[in-house]
């Protein structure tokens, strides 16, 4: 008996799983990327009013 396909459809269900690891990866990059600067912003503006609502 030959089960030589189990060890090849197994490596490529590997293969897939990685692929998509690497699809999500991207997506989060651009994702910070984009929205990164716009995230920091609004951090520090809360940071600030937080600040300002303690000194009075």
């Amino acid at each position: 008996m030959n089960f030589g396909w189990i060890k090849k459809n197994k490596g490529q269900g590997m293969v897939e799983y990685i692929l998509i690891i690497a699809v999500v990866v991207g997506i989060v990059f651009v994702a910070y990327k984009t929205l990164g600067k716009k995230v920091k912003s609004q951090f520090e503006k809360a940071t600030k009013t937080i600040q300002s609502a303690d000194k009075v």
